[in-house]
């Protein structure tokens, strides 16, 4: 799909807070915020119809708070709804210039089976390099898209491009260390798979299913 290109930084815009008030006046912009606060913490709860149900009102009487527009995406990704999850996701990153969603909204095109869209969304997101964490995750979807395409090898050598074992393990790590250890174990590198899944297995024994990975390869 065409997209406007992202800005050099992210566009400093107002909270949602001053852009509810603009946009409905003062007293009903300070109860749509109450509805915001409210649709986020059902999405929190994993509630996500009451979430849903919410921000589906606060954006027909503000479509322009990106702050809206990003939690109903996320809303619609929890639930599976790949097509409207792509739909506000993208429009967020248009408002917005930001990269902070890519992740989320790459796996909605990966879902859908467009590689095409994964693959701009990645560079975008691997040029931008807003954190390790966040450019992780990427990382970690368009290798999986790699991957859902049979192109394991490719999948494999992006996660490996400068990975090296961290001296603090943090989250980001062990994702990066399962998902790279998946692939040697669907590429039949077997002994290497069951090195990394032992080490993330080391560090939280309770992340996926990395104990029984363990086992299997033992």
């Amino acid at each position: 799909m065409e997209r406007l290109a992202l800005p050099e930084a992210p566009r400093r815009l107002p909270d949602a807070d001053l852009l509810l008030r603009r946009a409905l006046g003062d007293r009903a912009g300070g109860k749509a915020l109450n509805r915001l606060d409210e649709a986020a913490r059902a999405f929190s709860d994993d509630r996500f119809q009451d979430a849903r149900r919410i921000l589906n009102q606060l954006v027909e009487r503000a479509p322009e708070v990106p702050e809206v527009i990003e939690l109903l995406g996320l809303v619609h990704y929890r639930m599976g709804h790949w097509r409207a999850a792509t739909k506000r996701l993208e429009v967020f990153r248009e408002m917005t210039g930001s990269t902070e969603q890519h992740p989320v909204l790459a796996d909605c095109h990966r879902a859908q089976g467009r590689w095409d869209d994964v693959q701009v969304l990645w560079t975008e997101l691997r040029d931008a390099s807003p954190s390790g964490p966040l450019v992780t995750e990427g990382r970690l979807v368009a290798a999986g898209a790699l991957a859902d395409q049979g192109r394991i090898e490719e999948g494999l050598a992006l996660l490996e491009r400068g990975w090296r074992i961290p001296s603090r393990a943090r989250d980001h790590h062990l994702r990066r260390a399962y998902a790279l250890a998946d692939l040697y174990e669907r590429s039949g590198a077997e002994p290497r798979a069951r090195e990394l899944f032992i080490w993330v297995r080391n560090h939280d024994a309770r992340f996926a299913d990395v104990a029984a990975r363990v086992r299997s390869l033992s």
